[in-house]
């Protein structure tokens, strides 16, 4: 990861904001412009100049990680020992991600910076981590690889009985096992009517023939993120059902044709949608199309109604319409897709079509 590139662009936005120097304080976003992966760090960037900042406990880990910063090991809380640094020739006007601090570290620096004018700054970082460079997307797909490998193994697995959460567990436990760092967000396994729960938790109930199994579930590598859906049946499904994972197939391959550069994440959800709507479940579908994912599993750009966001060559965006009834049981399909020119790349290779 060329991680100086990535603040060389930031540092160039300095002067347009109209200030002298830049606070990351997001340690998601310190990552990004250092490969700093400690839990605690503060990024100060200037024109000329970067300062990372962290404590003892990860003063030889920041020297393998950062060796190209200048580094500040606090012996006190940050920002107390902030003032060592505001001797920063022309330092005056000081940003701060709006996103990123707290009222309460926003008080203390005014006390410790006395003489440097704070500026709220928006998601200047967050733009910048929209768009993925090859690095970034040959991550993503190894990250997927993994979870399109541990979804086949528990697959293969279920069994009447099994429970959600013995499945949740076994899949959890095959992403490590393929090399994924830890889970990427919440396991969701959901078995029959359950599965009408968008976000529902896995518990203890016992898959049965007939039922629907939904399964949202991704892994980490390197610090990003995989996030696939997949719906299956354990034995022939309800009619009904077998009709709505049509109906969301169907949704979700609009939604991969709308997604390309130049379109707004409102247009390719609108897309979507639509085939939802106007099939009668319009209302069952009560949820964004999508969302970027990269260091986190919700990043932008949005791909919700209304949303003007903007995607762009190499952004990387999930494409997951659903469909829930009550009682019944629920549908989604969920797609990590690269963003091209002139159409959506998909990152899984796991089959969309009902498997049961």
């Amino acid at each position: 990861m060329d991680h100086a590139a990535r603040r060389g662009r930031l540092a160039r936005r300095i002067d347009e904001l109209g200030i002298d120097a830049l606070l990351v304080t997001r340690l998601v976003n310190v990552r990004y412009l250092s490969g700093f992966t400690g839990s605690n760090a503060q990024l100060l960037l200037t024109q000329g100049r970067g300062t990372l900042f962290t404590d003892r406990r990860y003063e030889e880990q920041a020297g393998k990680e950062v060796p190209d910063l200048e580094r500040v090991i606090l012996a006190r809380g940050f920002p107390d020992a902030l003032p060592e640094v505001w001797g920063s020739p022309g330092v005056r006007r000081l940003g701060f991600e709006s996103g990123g601090v707290s009222y309460r570290t926003w008080r203390a620096l005014s006390e410790s910076a006395a003489s440097v004018e704070l500026i709220p700054v928006g998601d200047e970082v967050e733009r910048l981590r929209r768009v993925k460079d090859a690095e970034e997307i040959a991550v993503l797909q190894r990250a997927q690889d993994i979870a399109d490998d541990a979804f086949e193994r528990v697959t293969g697995k279920l069994a009447e009985g099994v429970t959600e959460r013995g499945a949740a567990v076994e899949l959890e436990q095959a992403m490590r096992a393929l090399g994924g760092e830890r889970v990427g967000f919440d396991t969701i396994v959901a078995f029959g009517e359950n599965a009408a729960e968008p976000h529902h938790r896995p518990a203890d109930r016992a898959l049965a023939r007939g039922d629907v199994v939904k399964v949202d579930f991704g892994c980490v590598v390197d610090g990003y993120h995989s996030d696939m859906t997949r719906t299956v049946a354990f034995g022939e499904p309800d009619p009904q059902l077998r009709e709505i994972h049509a109906l969301v197939l169907r949704a979700h391959l609009a939604g991969l044709d709308a997604v390309r550069a130049g379109v707004t994440g409102g247009a390719a959800d609108e897309a979507a949608r639509a085939v939802i709507r106007q099939a009668g479940f319009g209302d069952r579908f009560g949820h964004s199309l999508g969302h970027g994912v990269g260091l986190e599993v919700h990043e932008d750009p949005s791909l919700r109604h209304g949303s003007d966001d903007l995607l762009q060559t190499g952004t990387v965006v999930t494409v997951e319409p659903g469909v829930y009834v009550p009682g019944l049981g629920g549908v989604r399909i969920e797609d990590a897709v690269v963003v091209e020119e002139e159409r959506a790349r998909p990152l899984p290779r796991s089959p969309k079509e009902l498997l049961i």
